[in-house]
């Protein structure tokens, strides 16, 4: 039986705090308005990320962040939203926080819960990355709540709490903009499907079922946290690819029509795919990960005909890969990194950099930024030779996948957002 949940029957608007006015320089940067920035990829547009830091060197500002949460923090112009929650997952907040100054704008309750169901320490209540436009921000606890606020006042604008799903280990899967709609994948241990929203007003456009052929009743076998992209093939066509337990399948997001699916023994997956050279990459999920690169034009089931290659040797459950030019890099959850020809598979090398690993990595100006489990950052020349340039240290461990504005680093760790920048640019108002 689900849970009785409790809405807060008022939704009060918060003031503003004062915050300083910016220069032109410092609001231009661009936004990184969903999981894994403005290309869905890990890619910053910054060369001048900073190299070295610690908790007192290149902090522009250190913020406390209450609750446990592991959402990404997301950013539109001057504004960092992200979501967090207690411990337990009975009262859910949404945190904005000024990018200039860290100045706390915005802290408040959205959601109650009555009765959440236990994660076992496995996953946060508020892991899913909000996404952000222009005067919108869209913030999602899975079946918990989902909400649209006005990005500056915080104005509720509209809420579903309808969308069935037991996440059984917690909600994780981020929702995504396209086309006028919000989709977002809800995977539990009862239902799983996929859902497209209109983005103006939360109704329905469309739903589509996720087959039901686990052939387990393990709970772990049949969630997923995976969240959605869009891609374009050569021909023109638009798929919406959308990794789940079991599978991916490839559909069309105006109207959630099936185009293709694979077929793999992994579960749980979590890792965001990746769109290069022709190929979807993904990862399996948990057990035994592997990466698969699939040739996205087929049609129906394609796991016989259309993968073109697997690794299966210390791939990520958790942290996605990126592309650097012609080459694959990952970091694996027990971390172990590793280079691959993104065409072909070809191990290019593989290199223990030590630690746990659940954020995604990023990458700028021809690095990697490895941000583990403990607060150290390894940060690799993205070249097909293995190169630690630095090492840095922070007091906490990091499980939110970063940020990046300008030239700076937005990092969250367990406790605190952090601004870190090289203390020149950051004085030049790069």
């Amino acid at each position: 039986m689900r849970p009785e949940y409790e809405v807060i029957a008022t939704m009060r608007t918060f003031s503003f705090c004062l915050v300083l006015i910016t220069s032109a320089a410092a609001t231009a940067a661009e936004p990184w308005p969903e999981f894994r920035g403005p290309t869905a990829d890990g890619h910053a547009t910054s060369a001048n990320l900073p190299v070295e830091w610690s908790e007192s060197e290149n902090v522009v500002w250190k913020t406390p962040i209450h609750g446990r949460g592991w959402s990404s923090p997301v950013i539109w112009g001057d504004r960092i939203w992200m979501t967090t929650a207690t411990p337990e997952g009975h009262r859910l907040s949404a945190v904005c926080v000024d990018l200039k100054t860290g100045r706390v704008v915005h802290d408040f309750v959205v959601f109650e819960v009555a009765e959440p169901r236990d994660t076992k320490q496995f996953n946060s209540f508020a892991s899913p990355t909000p996404v952000i436009e222009e005067g919108r921000a869209y913030l999602s606890w899975g079946s918990y709540g989902l909400v649209c606020l006005d990005s500056d006042s915080a104005d509720v604008i509209w809420v579903r709490r309808d969308l069935e799903c037991n996440h059984y280990r917690g909600p994780g899967s981020s929702p995504i903009l396209h086309a006028g709609m919000l989709i977002l994948h809800y995977d539990g241990y009862d239902y799983q499907y996929v859902v497209a929203l209109d983005k103006e007003t939360g109704n329905t456009i469309w739903r589509t079922e996720r087959p039901h052929d686990f052939e387990t009743d393990n709970g772990d076998h049949k969630k997923a946290y995976g969240t959605p992209l869009v891609i374009e093939t050569p021909d023109g066509t638009q798929q919406l690819i959308s990794p789940t337990s079991k599978g991916t399948f490839a559909y069309d997001p105006a109207t959630g029509e099936e185009l293709w699916r694979v077929r793999y023994k992994g579960f749980s997956t979590a890792c965001r795919p990746l769109y290069e050279h022709g190929l979807i990459f993904i990862s399996s999920g948990f057990s035994r990960s592997e990466i698969l690169a699939v040739d996205p034009t087929g049609r129906g089931d394609v796991t016989d005909t259309h993968i073109r290659w697997i690794e299966k040797k210390s791939m990520p459950s958790k942290p996605s890969p990126l592309i650097v030019g012609d080459y694959l890099y990952t970091i694996d959850d027990r971390g172990v990194a590793t280079c691959l020809e993104a065409t072909t598979g070809e191990k290019v090398w593989q290199t223990r950099v030590g630690g746990n690993f659940s954020a995604s990595p990023i990458t700028a100006g021809g690095r990697l930024y490895l941000f583990s489990q403990t607060g150290k950052t390894t940060i690799l020349a993205a070249r097909p030779e293995y190169e630690v340039l630095a090492e840095n240290h922070l007091d906490e461990g990091t499980m939110a996948s970063p940020a990046v504005a300008g030239n700076a680093l937005i990092l969250r760790t367990d406790g605190h957002l952090y601004r870190i920048e090289d203390q020149q640019h950051a004085a030049d108002g790069e």
